[in-house]
């Protein structure tokens, strides 16, 4: 099993983390972490949102936040799944799950691949509102959440731009 998959279906939590487990020894525990799409944003309705990408270059950063999550929480195994594509409120978009040895590792690990990916996957995020469509841009908050792992960001400083 891959990694990572970047994907315009949609995915099965219970049979990505029975996959993420197959025949891993050692495992303690595994956190999973599913993200959805919003009907709401910055006090808008939002009734779809389209994720592009840079096919290649995208799964390879993605695997470089894996290495770095595996090498540091000593992780014994990891999944992100992204979704790409035109997807709507409630819609899956995300999965991370990780495997470890004990539940502290695991949480560590899933919620750093979080705050990783929101901040340094080459993604795209427009939303469709009833004011018309918006590129999304990088939060402050989610810049001073990868900090808290000694990592900066600066995203938050300038405006998202279109690929």
């Amino acid at each position: 099993m891959a990694r990572v998959s970047i994907q315009a279906e949609d995915f099965d939590l219970s049979a990505e983390v029975a996959a993420l487990r197959a025949g891993l020894a050692g495992v303690g525990a595994v956190v999973s972490f599913v993200g959805t799409v919003r009907d709401r944003s910055d006090g808008a309705a939002v009734s779809a949102m389209t994720l592009e990408h840079y096919p290649g270059m995208t799964e390879r950063a993605i695997e470089a936040m894996v290495d770095q999550a595996v090498a540091r929480f000593g992780l014994l195994a990891a999944r992100v799944v992204h979704r790409v594509g035109p997807l709507l409120p409630l819609d899956q978009i995300v999965l991370v799950a990780v495997a470890a040895a004990h539940r502290g590792e695991a949480f560590q690990g899933c919620e750093f691949l979080m705050d990783y990916l929101k901040t340094q996957a080459p993604f795209w995020k427009k939303e469709d509102t009833p004011q018309g469509s918006r590129w999304v841009d990088a939060r402050v908050a989610d810049d001073a959440a990868l900090a808290r792992w000694g990592i900066v960001a600066g995203n938050a400083a300038g405006e998202a731009q279109a690929p």
